[in-house]
């Protein structure tokens, strides 16, 4: 009798811990067959997490304690299109595709172009949005054109493209700060000689502060796109479908009208 209680006290157990077993088995095969049903692997389950640097406006800022912008909006529309809810990240820019790989962020959004040394650590999504590097002088500047830097000291924000584009210049020396706001500090108070940074970010530094200006010639040309950590193709493929539909609806050119005038954009 002591025998096959302890058999049966066995065989209780046993189907415990199958039930235990089984259950979580369960929740995490429904867990998988969800993400490939929607084709989506983010880092924390129904979110998506947006690595960016709030210094850029009118791409990514601050309105009190909320990050606003062209990108904000437009990952918070792209998120609501893939059924997930954005939540933003705000931390140095040359961190972002660091956050990315490591999968503490889902994707990189900060008027972040496209460039090959990008490419070799993350996918990119499709363009969503082309801008322009251009030169910050003070007003009265001999500097007239990005061929007049030869030789001259040269601010830039960390790991831009401007950063990258800026050692190109022959006898240049290359002053790099955390923050874009930053080097128009150090060029009004003359310790560098111009600033090269995204276009839309130095109208609002160069109506902010008086005595400079933006040169006619823009530095460079380039495309933004969102960062994804290279082995998440769903995710690259979601987005890219999310951004067809809204540029489609017209949503795209709504986000960025909101924020970008066609007087501003037409130079």
């Amino acid at each position: 009798m002591k025998k096959l209680v302890s058999m049966l006290l066995i065989g209780t157990m046993a189907l415990s811990l199958i039930g235990c077993g089984g259950g979580s088995s369960s929740s995490g095969s429904g867990d998988s067959a969800a993400s490939e049903e929607s084709g989506i692997k983010t880092s924390q389950e129904g979110k998506l997490i947006m690595a960016t640097n709030a210094e850029f406006p009118p791409y990514e800022y601050y309105e009190g304690d909320e990050v606003v912008g062209i990108d904000a909006e437009i990952a918070a529309a792209v998120a609501e299109e893939l059924g997930l809810e954005l939540q933003i990240e705000d931390m140095a820019f040359d961190a972002i595709i660091t956050a990315v790989t490591s999968g503490k962020a889902d994707i990189g959004a900060a008027g972040m172009t496209v460039t090959p040394d990008r490419e070799k650590n993350v996918a990119f999504t499709d363009t969503y949005a082309t801008a322009s590097q251009v030169v910050i002088v003070t007003e009265d500047s001999e500097i007239a054109s990005p061929d007049d830097l030869t030789d001259k000291t040269v601010g830039v924000q960390l790991g831009t493209t401007g950063d990258i584009y800026a050692g190109d210049i022959e006898g240049v020396t290359v002053e790099r700060y955390n923050k874009g706001f930053e080097a128009v500090q150090s060029l009004q108070s003359a310790k560098i000689d111009a600033v090269i940074i995204d276009e839309q970010p130095a109208k609002v530094f160069v109506e902010q502060n008086e005595g400079l200006k933006i040169l006619p010639d823009k530095f460079t040309e380039e495309e933004y796109a969102i960062a994804v950590a290279k082995d998440n193709t769903e995710l690259v493929e979601k987005i890219n479908e999310a951004l067809d539909s809204l540029k489609k609806s017209g949503k795209l050119d709504e986000i960025v009208a909101k924020y970008i005038s066609a007087d501003d954009s037409a130079e």
